[in-house]
């Protein structure tokens, strides 16, 4: 039942508006509790987010009859809306989202979670090519 679920363009698109939707919460949103005393778990979050949306984009589109040559693009290109989306969002967090601050790490997270997932699809891409 999970793979085909995962076939569905709902789920990327879900994702993508999920990532869109708590990085746009003002801090005042969150609730006062111990688990957000975790250190670093908001960098565990952006991991998730990052990975996850190049994961289930890729996944996705790998699932489509797209030429090989073609396919690697679009990963890539995924891969560039994942660091520019993260970039993005840290700017406008600090700018317009009350009680949200700049992080220039959680910038190097994005760019590392996607980047490590945009490998993975690719070394999955490779091997189901041979």
């Amino acid at each position: 039942m999970a793979s085909r679920l995962l076939k569905r363009l709902i789920i990327p698109i879900g994702w993508t508006l999920i990532i869109q939707i708590l990085l746009c919460l003002p801090g005042s949103a969150f609730p006062k509790s111990d688990l957000f005393k975790i250190p670093q778990l908001d960098k565990i979050v952006h991991i998730i987010l990052f990975g996850g949306f190049v994961g289930f984009w890729c996944y996705y589109l790998s699932l489509k009859n797209i030429p090989m040559e073609r396919l690697k693009r679009l990963f890539f290109m995924v891969f560039l809306i994942a660091m520019a989306n993260g970039i993005i969002l840290e700017f406008i967090q600090r700018d317009y989202i009350p009680n949200r601050s700049f992080e220039e790490a959680d910038i190097i997270v994005d760019v590392i979670a996607a980047g490590i997932a945009y490998g993975i699809c690719n070394l999955k891409l490779l091997k189901t090519s041979t």
